[in-house]
């Protein structure tokens, strides 16, 4: 039986005639949603980095991507974990630590990083990029018997940083120090000004929000460890590469794009910033000076983070080989059509 034939069919009956318009226009607009990939939730945290996924809806094809905001990296972690999202934006840290903790994740795609500033109290009497007179000032501290303290959000990149750096440096967090852990980034600068730390590891735009509003002043990029800038990782959970594997493809090709619009258009990165985070457009646009977007994800960076995290008693066991395996280059090798050895492995 043709379609228009039917159609006369259903209406002679008397079912619905308002039907008959509707189902003629479905079939002359030929396909529908029912070719899509199953929807996929996508998380990100408020970071500089990781705004400008919240345009990852607008430039998907064949998937619908509904982008949330988080305050913070463990959050979404935690929502990858538990199933209430799809796909994550977390740091190459949350990344080894789930794996440490026996988590199944997997890596599916780079994203942007940097946006590390290693910030000190203004009063004291260390110039940028003094590591020497830092020391000496946590040694005058030490000798005065009062605890020099340094902040930053536990379980975010800039805390691997931070540790990273302080160890080449020469400085023990666990025993020069006193650590403060400050999960929302948005409360660094309220820290500082209320004087509850001396030193502060935080991440874009609230770093550049901090020396704006004259918090803080600055004091280094931690960039010179084993970590370098690497910062955001794009991950998931086996079981949704097995249900909707081109979801996941769909949503890594939003994600390669939007990197390639921020690269090329910093007005609108500066534009995303200010829109997710409510920032002023001077410290947005400050913030982009120390992001550096780039899907690729670096093999023999990750396994050098995984040591250096247990090296710094970050996790406990030996995850390099699980960090290695759990990197899935197959989404970046499709979308971009380039060999995984040109995408950092």
């Amino acid at each position: 039986m043709s379609f228009f034939p039917f159609l006369t069919h259903i209406t002679r009956r008397g079912a619905a005639l308002v039907l008959a318009p509707a189902l003629l226009c479905a079939a002359l607009t030929g396909p529908s949603r029912a070719d899509e990939a199953a929807p996929i939730k996508l998380g990100y945290s408020k970071c500089a980095h990781c705004t400008p996924l919240s345009l990852t809806p607008q430039y998907a094809t064949g998937v619908k991507i509904d982008a949330i905001s988080f305050n913070t990296g463990n959050d979404v972690l935690t929502a990858l974990l538990s199933k209430s999202i799809d796909v994550a934006q977390v740091t190459y840290l949350h990344y080894a630590t789930a794996l440490d903790k026996g988590f199944a994740i997997v890596g599916i795609s780079g994203q942007i990083n940097g946006g590390s500033q290693i910030l000190i109290g203004n009063s004291l009497p260390v110039a940028a990029g003094d590591w020497e007179g830092l020391k000496n000032l946590i040694a005058q501290y030490k000798k005065e018997g009062k605890p020099f303290r340094v902040a930053a959000s536990r379980g975010n990149a800039q805390d691997l940083h931070m540790r990273g750096a302080f160890a080449v440096h020469g400085i023990d967090v666990n025993k020069d120090v006193q650590f403060i852990n400050i999960p929302n980034p948005s409360d660094h600068v309220q820290a500082l000004r209320r004087g509850e730390v001396e030193l502060i590891t935080s991440v874009d735009p609230f770093a550049t929000q901090i020396r704006e509003v004259k918090a803080a002043k600055f004091f280094a990029f931690p960039y010179d460890q084993a970590a370098g800038k690497l910062t955001n990782l794009i991950v998931t959970r086996p079981d949704v590469i097995e249900s909707n594997r081109r979801g996941v493809l769909e949503t890594v090709r939003a994600i390669v794009k939007v990197n390639d619009l921020m690269a090329a258009n910093q007005p609108l990165f500066v534009d995303t910033i200010q829109k997710v985070t409510g920032l002023d457009k001077t410290i947005a646009a400050g913030a982009v000076q120390n992001l550096y977007p780039d899907y690729k994800m670096y093999r023999a960076s990750a396994v050098a983070i995984a040591t250096m995290m247990r090296q710094l008693k970050y996790i406990n066991g030996d995850v390099t080989a699980a960090v290695e395996k759990n990197l899935d280059y197959s989404f970046l090798e499709e979308v971009t059509g380039k060999p995984k050895t040109d995408l950092g492995y």
